[in-house]
């Protein structure tokens, strides 16, 4: 997933301002990033957030999520294509 300073930049590119603390609550705890980055809990966290940062700072908080979840699937994705070429060509398929 990006790191703190990338969707620091993606934000301000965005919409002129950083949001850097907003990145941090997510990211800069290692114990909690699993449970600020449930899903399940957007709406829980998203009325906290547009709360303290604005309806903008909760459209960072969602598309923060939106950029973890399309990096971590693409390794997924990524790793399934080589594990799966692998497996081809070790089977003599292809």
């Amino acid at each position: 997933m990006p790191p703190i300073e990338e969707h620091v930049k993606i934000s301000r590119e965005r919409t002129g301002k950083d949001y850097r603390e907003l990145h941090e609550w997510l990211d800069g705890d290692p114990e909690k990033k699993a449970e600020r980055h449930d899903i399940t809990k957007i709406y829980e966290y998203g009325e906290m957030i547009e709360e303290r940062f604005g309806k903008e700072g909760l459209q960072e908080y969602i598309q923060h999520l939106h950029d973890d979840v399309k990096v971590k699937i693409g390794k997924i994705l990524m790793d399934f294509e080589r594990a799966m070429a692998e497996a081809l060509s070790y089977f003599g398929i292809k």
